[in-house]
């Protein structure tokens, strides 16, 4: 798998911001990822961190009349932010594609799930209205929809909500995308279906050979599903590397805080789960400094002043914070059952 010598994405610098209200909001500040060619990525992060807006950014879906990007986001050598009209359009689906959080939101209502496939097919080839309605059964077949011939001539709302889901990700593939990406799938989801869910999409993306940006604030699926982790707070990324240097040693407090709250076999039944303290920041209203800095056990002053860059710890773990060399044991002590 070639991953940074020649990424398929890469995002420089991307800075998103919000207008329209009382105040601008900076959703995204600064955000550097690199994707390689048959890769995935899980961004983890609590809800309002950037996870979607980063996704979104990629397929330049933010109003622009009520948005400002800045940096740069090039997939396999080509500046999205530049895209308009026609080059914009064949962008979506052709080479960058998304699977949504919620599929009955994402699919039109009116129109049956074989005639929303063929038309993605159509609108990016030229084939012929068979050959499209052939290219749909194939994906569906593909996703292991069972009948999937019926399953064309059904409208969304008569699935349920694992068949929509199969569904959107047939509808996501249909015109062979090189990048998937994929916002919490599985969330709307129970427990059972949201497992076979990302079995499938980690088998699918192995066997075409995808590169995938895989949302999500689950733990547990992003070791299931990825081969590195970018942890977002507030707009930017702490920390990142391989799932095992994140989940064996994670470097920053943020991380370890979201490591620490989850339920494992170590923890004694009855015991309270830990629990990062505070809440997530006003976006509108950022504190000077690193942003987890008012939540941190471990801050100190220059923590508050000024915001810390990435720190290069080897073998492509990286970790924005002011602390890491200096309080390692110190950090690691707040959760000592993380690793286990």
């Amino acid at each position: 798998m070639n991953t940074m010598s020649d990424p398929i994405l890469d995002i420089r610098g991307l800075t998103v911001t919000f207008g329209g209200g009382p105040k601008p909001v900076r959703a995204l500040d600064g955000v550097d990822l690199a994707l390689g060619r048959g890769e995935v990525i899980a961004l983890l992060g609590e809800s309002g961190s950037g996870k979607s807006v980063t996704l979104r950014s990629i397929l330049r879906l933010h109003p622009p009349k009520r948005s400002r990007i800045e940096g740069s986001i090039k997939v396999e050598g080509i500046d999205v932010t530049s895209l308009e009209g026609r080059a914009l359009e064949s962008f979506r689906g052709k080479t960058v594609s998304m699977v949504f959080q919620e599929p009955m939101l994402a699919m039109d209502p009116v129109y049956t799930v074989g005639q929303q496939i063929t038309e993605a097919v159509r609108n990016h080839e030229k084939i012929s209205a068979a050959d499209a309605r052939a290219r749909a059964l194939e994906m569906l077949t593909l996703v292991r929809i069972p009948s999937p011939e019926r399953r064309l001539a059904a409208y969304p709302h008569e699935m349920s909500g694992g068949m929509r889901q199969r569904a959107m990700i047939a509808l996501a593939l249909a015109s062979k995308p090189h990048i998937l990406l994929a916002d919490e799938p599985t969330t709307a989801l129970d427990a059972t279906v949201q497992v076979q869910i990302l079995l499938l999409l980690r088998e699918l993306q192995r066997e075409l050979g995808l590169s995938m940006i895989f949302v999500t604030h689950d733990i547990s699926v992003a070791v299931e599903v990825a081969d590195r982790i970018a942890v977002m707070y507030a707009g930017r990324i702490v920390e990142t590397g391989t799932v095992r240097d994140v989940i064996r040693t994670p470097r920053h407090p943020y991380t370890i805080g979201l490591l620490s709250t989850r339920a494992h076999g170590g923890r004694l039944e009855g015991h309270r789960l830990p629990a990062i303290p505070g809440s997530p920041p006003d976006l509108a209203n950022l504190p000077p400094g690193c942003a987890f800095a008012p939540r941190c056990a471990i801050a100190a002053d220059a923590c508050r002043a000024s915001v810390p860059e990435p720190v290069d710890l080897g073998g492509g773990h990286r970790v924005r914070c002011f602390r890491t060399a200096e309080t390692v044991n110190k950090v690691a002590a707040l959760a000592p059952a993380v690793t286990s």
